[in-house]
């Protein structure tokens, strides 16, 4: 087992990174307090229930709340699920959420422990690929709205995070390969050791070779903690995170969160986010190629679909929130491992949407 330490404005939070977390009491029950709600969803919640049990005994009062899985029921009907099952515990500002689950019940939970009487513990319990070394760490939470990927939302740090690796090995292979995207994501835009060394070891990890999951889980963490430490509430390099995703998250809103998985939607931005700074002369040519070639290896598709809308694209693509004085603000690779945040203009967008 590993643990980074996250440090946030108001402090600081462990994320643990190892086998069997979940059935660890000793671990989960030092970051427990007051009324527990546990949160999660049909399909993790029979998989992954019972291994909380033990660490749960001691808990008088608890609850359970179970929602639909998947990113289209990422609602403020859902949330409002949460918030209800809180009241029904009457649940206190000592209260804990276990967010056991992928990322859209991690967010969901975070965004209820936000919420509820302005503010009460959560603890993260990611169970996908993406979760762990992505949403689950920095304290972002939210629901979608009919518009756009996240626009309701708040900051809400955890007090900590338990990445079982166990968890990865129940994962169909699609919603695996999804999490490798945001995995990728951060040897591209900040750390280039991290990317050669997924380039060396990229059958290995897609075979999810045990000692191959950790370090990739533990070397993502660590670059979420330093940006997060350095920009807790996204005012500078943290908006560096969102490499690939403004193209991303339009894809995600074109097809009504039922046609990709977040990460699959990232890995196809994240190209088209390269090919634009190969356009722009932001960087080499071969740049983007050699970043497309290593999502290939790890089984991601790297295209837009053939019907995709390029003008409702751009048109999604203006709602995201990095955005600023009605321009298009997208993060670009000036080399594998450096990237920037800057205005791009619509008609070389454009272009590489069509292409």
């Amino acid at each position: 087992m590993k643990v980074i330490q996250v440090r946030h404005s108001g402090g600081e939070y462990p994320v643990y990174v190892g086998h069997g977390l979940l059935g660890m009491s000793s671990i989960v029950d030092r970051h427990l307090s007051g009324r527990i709600l546990v949160a999660t969803d049909e399909n993790v919640g029979r998989l992954y229930l019972e291994r909380l049990r033990p660490a749960l005994a001691r808990v008088k009062h608890k609850k359970r709340v179970v929602l639909p899985p998947g990113e289209e029921h990422k609602t403020v009907g859902q949330w409002q699920r949460m918030l209800d099952s809180l009241v029904e515990l009457k649940a206190q500002r000592d209260a804990t959420i276990l967010a056991l689950g992928g990322g859209v019940v991690g967010d969901m939970a975070g965004f209820a422990a936000a919420s509820y009487m302005r503010g009460i513990h959560v603890v993260q319990m990611p169970t996908t690929l993406l979760a762990q070394v992505d949403a689950a760490v920095g304290g972002k939470t939210g629901v979608n709205h009919s518009q756009g990927k996240n626009l309701i939302g708040a900051f809400h740090q955890p007090t900590a995070v338990l990445a079982d690796l166990d968890t990865l090995q129940t994962l169909d292979d699609r919603d695996f390969r999804a999490g490798l995207a945001e995995v990728v994501k951060y040897g591209a835009i900040r750390d280039p050791a991290f990317f050669a060394w997924l380039d060396a070891h990229a059958e290995a990890l897609a075979a999810r070779v045990p000692d191959a999951l950790l370090e990739a889980v533990y070397q993502s963490v660590r670059n979420k903690a330093e940006v997060v430490a350095a920009d807790e509430k996204e005012s500078g390099q943290r908006a560096l995170l969102n490499f690939g995703h403004t193209f991303g998250h339009a894809l995600e809103t074109l097809t009504a969160y039922t046609r990709y998985r977040h990460g699959e939607a990232v890995a196809i931005g994240m190209v088209l986010a390269a090919r634009l700074s190969e356009l722009l002369g932001r960087c080499v040519p071969g740049t983007c190629d050699r970043l497309e070639q290593l999502l290939r290896r790890l089984g991601l598709e790297t295209s837009l679909p053939d019907d995709a809308d390029s003008d409702r694209l751009l048109n999604l693509m203006r709602l995201d929130k990095k955005n600023r004085a009605d321009q298009i603000h997208l993060i670009l690779l000036d080399e594998i491992g450096r990237a920037s945040i800057l205005p791009c203009p619509a008609d070389d967008i454009r272009e590489v949407l069509v292409k």
